[in-house]
């Protein structure tokens, strides 16, 4: 009798909870009933969004091409009035005559060594100053301090660059020369310090080193920023696991924060030399022109950027300002292969 009890017992606690369950053809016909949400529905702000996202980004490719567009259009006629035509343009180092539209001779190997040597000698002074800053601002500095100095080094980014050109003409190059000249006393046999008999630049302190130091200082902020940001999105884990494993402060960040961030350290690098190679004014002021190119540091310099500037007065002939924009047209591409390097060496990691 009891079992007979607990078996009806049971059999309707099964009933009543199957009358709360809905059964699979009410689930079917609801769910057939029911409009489905579609999930490629774009609300009115979203279009928006989407449409001036497209035209923004459209519309810096179209101008990018339309610069290099017109670069190119008024290139042409004076590379093919050139001596030696656009084979020439590569080749002939030594002379720069425009004077004659009929009979022009220029090339850019000069104004190529002196904006890459300029830009290297920067690059090398700054790499290493600005991994030392990003290191200490995301590890070492105490949190108290990190944005005052962090918002220091960003504001070297602020400053117009002829009052970089002043105070490296008017500071910097006066206060070397006295290093320069101590430097050269044991060095000058080496050729990057060799000091020609008509070389100006040398006691004046205007010459290739000075316009680096100060390019490095322009530069600067920019790897140092860039750097930082991806040393402090280490993943914490990592830092705590090697601190587990009894690892000093050092060995951590050598382990765990610059593997991570390389590859950003090496992006913001290039970035910092996309800037130097077109750095125009403080070079102007900072480095004399010189025409030859002997990779001495310590002689003047005439770069792209520079060239373009002196030649500035000469742009009412269109065709002797059109030898100067195929120098600017190289100096376009040489920028634009730099950052598109620094762009894939980001994606790439």
């Amino acid at each position: 009798m009891a079992d007979n009890n607990l078996t009806t017992a049971s059999s309707v606690k099964e009933d009543a909870v199957s009358a709360t369950r809905p059964s699979a053809h009410a689930s079917e016909a609801d769910a057939t009933s029911t409009p489905a949400v579609k999930s490629g529905v774009k609300r009115p702000g979203d279009r928006i969004f989407e449409f001036l996202s497209t035209a923004s980004a459209t519309l810096i490719t179209v101008m990018i091409a339309a610069i290099a567009a017109f670069l190119i259009w008024r290139a042409v006629p004076s590379l093919s009035v050139n001596e030696g035509g656009i084979l020439g343009f590569f080749t002939y180092g030594d002379r720069w005559e425009t004077n004659d539209t009929d009979a022009m001779k220029f090339g850019i190997p000069t104004m190529f060594g002196h904006t890459v040597l300029i830009s290297i000698v920067a690059l090398i002074i700054a790499m290493p100053v600005a991994l030392g800053i990003a290191i200490f601002l995301s590890n070492y500095a105490p949190a108290k301090l990190v944005k005052p100095l962090g918002f220091l080094v960003d504001m070297l980014a602020a400053v117009p660059s002829i009052v970089y050109g002043l105070w490296g003409w008017q500071v910097l190059g006066p206060a070397l020369s006295g290093f320069y000249t101590w430097l050269h006393s044991w060095a000058g046999g080496f050729f990057l310090f060799t000091v020609y008999d008509n070389s100006p630049n040398f006691a004046t302190g205007r010459n290739v080193l000075t316009g680096g130091i100060v390019l490095a200082v322009m530069i600067l902020p920019i790897i140092a920023a860039t750097a930082r940001e991806v040393f402090v999105q280490t993943p914490p884990g990592q830092i705590e696991s090697a601190l587990a494993l009894g690892a000093t402060r050092w060995e951590v960040i050598r382990m765990t924060v610059l593997p991570f961030g390389m590859s950003g350290y090496i992006a913001g690098s290039m970035l910092g030399l996309g800037r130097a190679l077109g750095e125009t004014m403080a070079l102007y002021m900072v480095v004399s022109p010189l025409v030859d190119f002997r990779f001495s540091l310590f002689d003047g310099g005439t770069t792209f950027a520079t060239a373009i500037a002196l030649a500035a007065a000469e742009f009412g002939n269109e065709m002797r300002a059109g030898a100067y924009i195929a120098a600017g047209l190289m100096l376009f591409l040489l920028t634009f292969l730099v950052n598109a390097i620094a762009r894939s060496i980001v994606k790439s990691k």
